[in-house]
């Protein structure tokens, strides 16, 4: 039987899974790495590190022996966005990857997103000017490296093209990718000129640009053999992974929109139109051409959370997350809807949609003598929650949006299902593929083979496997609690600068 490999490499973790052609799971394997902070607001990963563990997961997941009964066809791959990775002429790395939750680069943003040049920057990538874009990290290096060191860089790339390159030689970038940089034009399917400029840099800086479903690469041959592949099995770019959680979700045409909370979160619709927005708020990426993802980002989702359970959750070094995880929100569970007037801002990590504020933080606000830890826990769950409807408000001011799709480690949790149900006022689903980053790939990798003639075609076969109905009585009363949710989030902008300077 015939099978398909999926690499999912994300924030924390790689994810490597294998797909029946009927998109049923037949088994996975994941490895960790760490992301660093050698400075506020500084997050980079080692992307040795992270080649090391796909090679890791990869080998394992194809020595299970269900795996070994069915024969790979097809390897594609996903990855979070925003990765940004100086190499010089020989592929070698000349520092750590730059990830999307870095904030370096928050006077370079501000200063391009307040510019005549940034708004045309804006029109033509799609991309918000935001520290997360590759093209802020990129002007950013320009301007706090010496030239010399400039002058060594080959390329700029994702973490996605540099685990590709070690595997195949080839150095090429999806357009979903590429759209996510804000340096690739949405329109004309190239690298924006005006871009470029502002980077410093020249197209030959970059990868060639591809189509989700370019199938032209080759694993070397050590891979071949180490692997065990056929030198027939596909090896198909992919797309990133708010892309292919949108198609896992069955989300491709309007109407509907998905959310995912994972580390971090984003809410998206799928159209043939890109969302343009004034203010910069809504990210547009490409799906294929004349299809677009839109919608919002947040940096802080399950992050937030697992950030609580370390320094609130348990005693001693030994951590058990998934356990721990659990056990709070049993406790979560048996504080009323609002958490005792208990509000969380949950910004970590600054924020990127709808505030695209570099220098927010997080704060509890309205606590008294009554509060206890559960009521934290609470509170910290509906913060995530409120944040992601602040987004959803925004969205649904250009978009109609009848229900929700939800994915991700956090957002398919019973008490974040229900909460985002109930704040948003919606039927809530989860479908049968609680990964949807993966089945979304696999999907694409089944459409290329010609197993579903599209990908609307292939997205319809997801189904949903539980509903999550809203309360109305916990609705109305989370609206209320929301409005100042997001007054204080706008409210306490300059004290963040203030904070912010402090920290600094």
């Amino acid at each position: 039987m015939n099978c398909i490999i999926t690499i999912d490499i994300g924030t924390t973790k790689v994810k490597v899974s294998a797909f029946d052609e009927a998109t049923n799971l037949i088994g996975w394997r994941q490895g960790t790495y760490p992301t660093f902070h050698p400075q506020p607001d500084y997050s980079e990963q080692d992307p040795e590190q992270i080649y090391l563990t796909v090679l890791y997961a990869l080998k394992s997941l194809l020595n299970d022996e269900l795996t070994k009964k069915h024969h790979p066809v097809a390897v594609v791959f996903g990855a979070s966005m925003h990765s940004i990775l100086p190499i010089d002429k020989h592929g070698v790395p000349l520092r750590n990857a730059v990830i999307w939750a870095d904030n370096r680069g928050r006077d370079e943003a501000n200063a391009l997103k307040n510019s005549e040049e940034g708004k045309v920057i804006y029109e033509q990538t799609g991309t918000p000017l935001h520290p997360m874009s590759p093209l802020v990290k990129i002007r950013w290096f320009r301007n706090h490296t010496p030239a010399t060191w400039f002058e060594k860089v080959y390329k700029f790339i994702s973490i996605k093209e540099y685990i590709i390159y070690q595997l195949t030689g080839q150095l090429v970038v999806d357009q979903s990718i590429a759209s996510s940089t804000g340096l690739f034009n949405i329109h004309s399917l190239k690298w924006d000129s005006l871009a470029l400029d502002y980077a410093g840099i020249k197209p030959q800086h970059l990868s060639e640009p591809v189509p989700i479903d370019f199938a032209e690469l080759k694993f070397k041959k050590e891979y071949v053999r180490l692997f065990r592949l056929s030198s027939a099995t596909k090896v198909i770019v992919g797309a990133s992974d708010g892309c292919f959680a949108t198609v896992g979700a069955g989300v491709v045409t309007e109407g509907n929109a998905t959310i995912t909370i994972g580390s971090s979160g984003a809410m998206r619709v799928a159209g043939k139109q890109m969302i343009q927005d004034s203010q910069q708020r809504f990210f547009n990426y490409i799906l294929t051409e004349g299809k677009y993802i839109s919608g919002g980002p947040t940096n802080n989702g399950g992050v937030v959370f697992e950030w609580f359970v370390q320094q609130f959750g348990a005693s001693g070094v030994h951590l058990d997350m998934e356990r721990t995880v659990k056990q709070l929100l049993i406790e979560a569970e048996r504080v009323p809807a609002g958490a005792g007037g208990l509000l969380f801002l949950p910004y970590l990590l600054g924020e990127r949609a709808p505030l695209w504020n570099a220098n927010a933080r997080g704060a509890y606000i309205g606590v008294n003598i009554t509060h206890e830890r559960r009521h934290f826990i609470r509170a910290t769950v509906e913060g995530i929650i409120y944040e992601m409807f602040s987004i959803g408000k925004l969205l649904q001011q250009y978009r109609s949006i009848e229900n929700l799709y939800i994915n991700g480690a956090y957002a398919t949790l019973p008490l974040f299902a229900q909460i985002l149900s109930d704040v948003f006022g919606k039927t809530v689903y989860v479908n049968d593929k609680h990964d949807s980053a993966s089945a979304g790939a696999a999907l694409l990798a089944l459409t290329h083979l010609g197993v579903f003639s599209d990908l609307e075609a292939a997205a319809q076969t997801i189904r949903s496997v539980e509903t999550y109905q809203a309360n109305a009585a916990h609705h109305a009363q989370y609206t209320r609690f929301a409005e100042i949710f997001d007054r204080l989030s706008y409210k306490l902008a300059e004290d963040f600068d203030a904070l912010v300077a402090l920290q600094g």
